[in-house]
Order: C-alpha cells, then structure tokens, then sequence
C-alpha cells in the first residue's frame, strides 16, 4: 500500500492544466478543470458505495495538507469497525467549518423563494457552479482576494458582463457569511476601492436590442402572418402589445379579459414588479379569438406540448426565418417606441407605459394612481393599423 501513495510532486501539481484526475494513491486525485480550477478529492468506498469528499481547492490546500488530510480519511477506514471518513475530517477540522458551497446552498434555499423568476434562481447557481469553483471546497472564512481573482481572471477579458455578476454575487454570499459571524474584516470580493485596483475596468461599447427600422415593420408583419406557426402569432402579439417575449410566452388564459380587451399581467410576471395592464387592439383581439375556439391549453401560446408554452428560443427562430435577420424579438419594443416618437404627437409616458417602463419619480408615482389606459389603447390601436397596413382605420384621441 505504501507504495502506490505520493505520486504526485508538488511541481506536477502546480503545472497541471486540461480537464484531468490526477492520482496520487490511496484514494487521493488532483482534479483540474478545463478552466484550470484545481481541487482535491478523496474516493473511498462504504457500504457497497463509491463516495468522494472534497478536500479543499489546490492552491489554497497544498499538496502536503490534502495528503494530511486523506490519511486521516484513511486512517478512519482502517478501524475496526470501520469509520465514515466525512465524519473523521469534520472532527479533525472543527465543526463550525462551513465551505463557500454549503453556505450557498444555505443562502438560496433562504432567499431564492422571494426571487420572481426561476430563470434567475437558475441562473445564479449555475454561474456561481461554473466560474467560482476555485472556491467550492474552501472553508468561507478563509477566502482572500487572490482567491476571489482566481475566479475573475480566466473571463474577466471574454466574459466581462458575466465576472461582474459573479464578483457581484460572491461579495453578496461574503456580507451574508459576516452578518452571520463566519468571517470577519473586509470584504474580498468588493470593487470600490479594491479589486476596481487590480483588474482593468475598460469601457465597452454597449450592444443594444438591434430592432427592425419601423418603416419595415407593415412588411414584416405580413410575412408572419404567411407562417401558420404557434411561435409566429407570439412574435405577432410581441409586436401588437408592446410585450416583452417572456411576458408574452406564458401568457395565460386567465389573464385575457375578452369583453374588456384587457390583458392584465400580475406583479410577479413582470421585470418591474409592477401589475400591468395591455389594452387590446383589434389585430391583437383578432389572434387571441382564433386561438381561443381552437384552445388546447391553459397558456394562450402551447408548445408542442399542452402543458408548456412556446419557447424563447422558437420565437427568436421564426423572428429570424420572417426576415428579422440579425434582430431580437425585444427589438421589436424598440421599433415600436421609436413609431411612437417620430410619428405621432402622444406624450413620451404614455409610449413608456406602453412598454411597462417606470417614467416617474417616487413622489410622481404617488400622485399618479392611474396607468393612463386608455390613452395606451388609443396609441397601441394606432400601432396596430400600421403594422396591419390599415391606413384607413381612425383613431379618436382626446388630449387631456
């Protein structure tokens, strides 16, 4: 047995790069991710099972402490009766030591209930699983701020809005583990004043939604109506209602007032949080009643399964197969603000409440109780006749 240990040296360690396991025996590997994130694990076996413990992230566990480390593991399995290895490690290293992972798992399962969307609950873990593993194994009060670089650096140059939210979401976990006596001092993870220092903080040239020049929009809208797809009369309602695509996806039947021409969306369906009302024009009625005789569904727009509405992916597919080219469904929003403003005289808010967007100060807001409904069913109708190409059609609008 002695023989087959300490196989590794501690220059092979540090030089080691690519997705591999390293082996240093006894149960013991080096694994390097394709990042080039490094961690130890111990293998063992118990009870008819083939476990691992983590042992911490390579450098900030050396070689000679993960061999420590797995003797101890080891050593728990050699008495008789044998010993849970998991049980042995927590002893030798205290049991108030809590790992950067355990405690993200603690944080979320308290805070990710109040969190609306589970896109964003999704979203959180996975960048944290794939961009801060180096700190996965490490007890949280020992992450410095080459530990929280460790993370950064790798896609601080190719992935700039993704590092900054994960920099962001570390330095949240970090408070949350101080405010829970955890650590102490400062925080590694923060910007101001810190890591503002020692990472370049370059300008870039913001990539905006690329929205169809309104004046394509009539053509564009009758090459949708060409394509008897589910994901085409999204892409149509998109445009009609001023929605954003995951607003009008999952749009439900009982959120359509018929007689009322009204789609009310509650606060939990919305970015802002804010209920909001869409008036219904007459192209949009005219989707919603063919769907409605033909309904299959307790979503306005199935997939292809009754239980699922039509996906994201699928309306930005037939955006792009009706001549979108290079643009997003949410450039549609764009075109239809930019309508709004070059051609007619309605009054910036009512455009921006059109498009659910919070145009008031907190004082204003207090003073405003309405969401000038009616005046946005004057302007969306009007929005209608010309994606339509009904020029014909009058719109009656009383200022005041």
């Amino acid at each position: 047995m002695a023989g087959t240990l300490n196989r590794l040296t501690a220059n092979e360690a540090k030089a080691a790069k690519g997705r591999q396991m390293l082996a240093d025996g006894g149960g013991l590997y080096l694994q390097v991710s394709d990042k080039g994130a490094k961690s130890w694990l111990f293998r063992y076996r118990w009870k008819g099972k083939r476990p691992e413990i983590g042992l911490g992230s390579y450098p900030a566990v050396s070689l000679a402490d993960a061999r420590k480390r797995a003797e101890i593991a080891r050593a728990a399995l050699a008495e008789m009766p044998p010993k849970d290895p998991q049980v042995a490690l927590k002893g030798a290293q205290g049991e108030g030591v809590v790992t950067f992972w355990a405690f993200v798992e603690e944080w979320s399962a308290l805070n990710f209930p109040s969190m609306r969307s589970d896109r964003h609950k999704q979203e959180w873990l996975r960048s944290l699983k794939a961009y801060a593993e180096p700190l996965h194994d490490m007890p949280i009060d020992a992450i410095s701020p080459e530990d929280v670089l460790n993370c950064l650096r790798p896609i601080w140059h190719d992935k700039r809005v993704t590092a900054q939210r994960v920099r962001g979401r570390i330095e949240k976990l970090l408070d949350a583990a101080k405010a829970k006596q955890l650590r102490e001092g400062d925080n590694p993870a923060r910007w101001r004043g810190h890591l503002d220092a020692l990472l370049p903080n370059e300008k870039r040239e913001v990539k905006h939604h690329a929205a169809i020049p309104f004046e394509d929009i009539p053509a564009f809208f009758e090459r949708l109506r060409d394509r008897p797809l589910m994901s085409a009369r999204v892409v149509e309602f998109v445009l009609l209602t001023g929605a954003r695509v995951s607003e009008a996806c999952k749009a439900k039947w009982s959120e359509i007032d018929l007689d009322n021409r009204v789609w009310k969306l509650s606060a939990d369906r919305m970015k802002g949080g804010r209920e909001h009302r869409v008036p219904l024009s007459d192209a949009a009625m005219a989707i919603l009643k063919s769907l409605h005789d033909a309904r299959i569904s307790d979503y306005v727009f199935p997939g292809l399964k009754p239980k699922q509405a039509v996906a994201r992916t699928t309306a930005l597919k037939t955006l792009k197969e009706a001549g979108g080219h290079s643009y997003t469904v949410h450039g549609l929003r764009s075109a239809f603000r930019d309508w709004a403003g070059e051609c007619t005289s309605f009054p910036r808010d009512v455009a921006e409440m059109a498009l659910a967007h919070i145009v008031e100060s907190k004082v204003e807001r207090a003073y405003r109780r309405g969401d000038a409904l009616e005046k946005r069913r004057a302007l969306m109708q009007l929005w209608a006749n010309y994606c339509t190409g009904n020029t014909s059609a009058q719109v009656v609008w009383l200022r005041g």
